[in-house]
């Protein structure tokens, strides 16, 4: 099957290389953002409640999702169905493309050593049996434990054309890579060491001016990392909270509102997921309600999350 939707291609040439992230002051209160109130009981319904989606991979390569609602406890409907697409160590945010009828979901992949382009294609004479699609993009990736794209696109959006795309990757050593691509040609990479003590990473903010991650760290931190487009690459760290993060091996963070982020923190150990409304960060200021334990059984090694349609109704503003 021919391709045809690239989230972020890069020409990966050498990999080349102070800063980093510090304990924070006392963690700011929890206080509630999300979800609307209701006045029934049980959950909060869920048509007034935002949703997340969350796809993983098995060892094997097989890709499934489920739905998520930010009601109290959160609701899920989880879809059983599953498609191989190939082993994969580390998943980018995966998006959603509608058109004419058929329907891709598609993004980078880290499988063995070498980074990919995947995409699970549906075609409208046959939406029941999907076509399953991948390109090798480039070699050297066996030292790098998380990626994330980013893809800001300005509002008008009828094109779908990303003004610029974005590959973030965190190398084993604590070294925080960036490819930028714009108008079909990538930049040679830039880095920025310190992030070591990184666990788990997801995107909460695309904006024309800079990008923000959010990180777990091994000692339980929770900070933002922003990181300005300008060059040369200099991230800015924020401690969000100081303690109770290091259980979650994986974050998946999808746009609430017009700047509050829905998280979920998945302990791969124990296969639980709990889920979060997190206002519009700012630093230890930063409000944030657990709203529950999901009720599913999140077993699987790779997780990661889906955007909108080609990205344009999901630019991110978490920061």
């Amino acid at each position: 099957m021919k391709l045809r939707r690239v989230v972020v291609v890069v020409a990966v040439a050498g990999l080349g290389l102070v800063g980093g992230l510090g304990a924070g002051p006392a963690a700011g209160a929890e206080v509630q953002v999300k979800p609307k109130a209701s006045s029934a009981a049980g959950p909060t319904a869920v048509n007034d409640a935002c949703r997340q989606s969350v796809g993983w991979f098995t060892a094997t390569g097989m890709n499934g999702r489920a739905a998520l609602f930010s009601t109290r406890p959160p609701t899920i409907v989880a879809s059983e169905q599953s498609w191989q697409v190939l082993p994969v160590k580390a998943s980018a945010n995966w998006y959603t493309s509608p058109i004419d009828g058929s329907f891709w979901e598609y993004g980078n992949v880290i499988s063995g050593s070498a980074l990919y382009y995947a995409e699970i294609f549906w075609a409208h004479a046959d939406p029941t049996q999907p076509s399953i699609g991948t390109r090798r993009i480039g070699g050297g990736w066996d030292r790098f434990t998380q990626i994330q794209t980013s893809n800001y696109r300005d509002q008008q959006g009828e094109t779908h054309n990303p003004m610029f795309g974005t590959l973030y990757g965190l190398r084993d050593d604590g070294v925080l890579y960036r490819w930028v691509t714009k108008a079909g040609r990538t930049a040679r990479p830039e880095s920025y060491p310190g992030f070591s003590a990184v666990k788990a990473m997801t995107l909460i903010s695309t904006t024309a001016t800079y990008d923000t991650l959010l990180a777990t760290l091994r000692g339980g931190s929770l900070y933002t990392i922003r990181i300005p487009v300008a060059s040369p690459m200099k991230p800015i760290v924020k401690a969000v909270r100081t303690s109770t993060w290091q259980g979650f091996e994986s974050l998946v963070a999808t746009r609430c509102g017009t700047q509050s982020t829905l998280l979920t923190g998945i302990d791969r150990d124990t296969g639980s997921a709990y889920m979060y409304a997190v206002g519009h960060a700012n630093g230890l200021s930063t409000p944030i309600q657990s709203l529950g334990k999901v009720p599913y059984a999140f077993s699987n090694p790779v997780n990661h999350t889906f955007g909108g349609a080609n990205g344009v109704v999901d630019n991110l503003f978490g920061e």
